[in-house]
């Protein structure tokens, strides 16, 4: 591993409280807004040391170079659990494709967004939930990285011009995970306990169906830091995605996992997108490779049913697609009033065919919208 690679990693082992940091293998890592320290090749080093002419050094690190050029640049936020995902797309990508295997053919780059900056205030009140994708779109705008790999449930409804998002990754477990150290569900916790979440999907599930208890809304930060804070006894239990934890081997942590019809998940929660530039038909070659139909369908009906909501994250909304033992496609979505007091639901199944599946989530959205009526979400 490269001095730039360990010292991130030791950076982000000082914040977890609960458990060590997972180990990846990082051959190329690079920050961007960040002062790393100069990395030395030990190549270059030996061709340095060698007594010859410096017609000969300069040809050696000229082939240092051209060894250091990466095939793909990866863009991603840098949490560990944003991490994580770029290294999974490394790994899919070399298992398919073996001139990737080669050292430093797939380089990360990691890009901090507003969102990773902001975290004293609720995400709605500094922009939403482009504040973490704005920066990588701009990256990969620009050509600085070739592609970007998103947690889809953070990606806005739209995409930005020139760029496309051809791939979904295997989808993981969408259900919510149970975080406490006292009790094992929710209906354990007693009257007044407060359950920290940044999410009004969450927010409005827990008091519609607990109303007995608090929620703490500007319960920010990655997955080491929430809970660093509920082991620090700011609240006495909060909601996490499960698929997170999974992928970063963390599900020690779950006191229980929340069945759908307790906890409607988000839009494209558990789902990775990797995007591209339109016109880079190169990358998109190589993205067609990874990606997975039965996700990239699912994800799509979920945010037509967003996007005809006009979701923001001022807007308790749920949905989730999935294909059923027929083959078909069984979708349920959810709105909800900030306070739990009203919570609007629907449900549609049809064939498990892009074009219905959009019409689907749509549909839904258009029934919910006409059932809440106006000033239903307080806005």
């Amino acid at each position: 591993m490269d001095i730039s690679s360990s010292s991130f990693h030791q950076a982000h082992n000082k914040v977890s409280l609960l458990r060590r940091q997972p180990s990846f293998p990082v051959n190329s890592v690079s920050v961007i807004g960040f002062s790393l320290p100069q990395v030395t090749s030990p190549s270059l080093e030996k061709c340095r040391r060698k007594r010859s002419s410096s017609g000969f050094v300069r040809a050696c690190v000229a082939m240092e170079e051209k060894k250091r050029t990466a095939i793909i640049r990866i863009g991603t936020r840098g949490s560990p659990l944003a991490l994580a995902q770029a290294y999974e797309t490394r790994a899919k990508l070399q298992a398919k494709h073996p001139e990737l295997t080669e050292d430093g053919a797939i380089h990360i780059e990691i890009i901090k967004t507003t969102g990773d900056k902001i975290l004293s205030q609720p995400l709605a009140d500094i922009g939403g939930k482009g504040l973490f994708t704005k920066e990588i779109d701009e990256a990969l705008i620009n050509g600085h990285i070739d592609i970007a790999v998103h947690s889809m449930k953070d990606v806005p409804t739209y995409l930005p011009e020139k760029t496309i998002l051809p791939c979904n990754l295997v989808r993981e477990d969408v259900r919510d995970a149970f975080i406490c150290l006292t009790a094992a569900s929710l209906a354990e916790l007693p009257a007044g306990s407060v359950v920290g979440t940044a999410s009004l999907r969450r927010k409005s599930q827990i008091l519609h169906k607990y109303p007995s208890l608090a929620v703490e809304e500007n319960f920010r930060g990655n997955v080491q830091t929430r809970l660093s804070k509920l082991q620090g006894g700011k609240v006495h239990a909060t909601l996490l995605a499960l698929a997170g934890l999974k992928r970063l081997s963390m599900t020690e942590n779950v006191a229980s996992v929340l069945s759908l019809d307790e906890m409607l998940p988000a839009v494209a929660q558990g789902a990775i997108g990797i995007a591209c530039r339109t016109e880079d038909d190169k990358m998109a070659s190589y993205l067609a490779s990874l990606n997975h139909e039965e996700t990239r369908l699912a994800v799509a009906c979920e945010r037509a049913f967003l996007e005809t909501l006009d979701g923001s994250c001022r807007t308790p909304i749920a949905g989730y697609a999935a294909k059923d033992e027929e083959g078909n496609c069984f979708f349920r979505g959810l709105v909800a009033s900030p306070d739990g007091t009203r919570v609007l639901e629907t449900s549609r199944k049809g064939p498990y065919v892009f074009e219905d599946m959009v019409k689907m989530g749509k549909d839904a959205g258009q029934e919910l919208l006409s059932l809440a009526g106006p000033g239903f979400f307080g806005n």
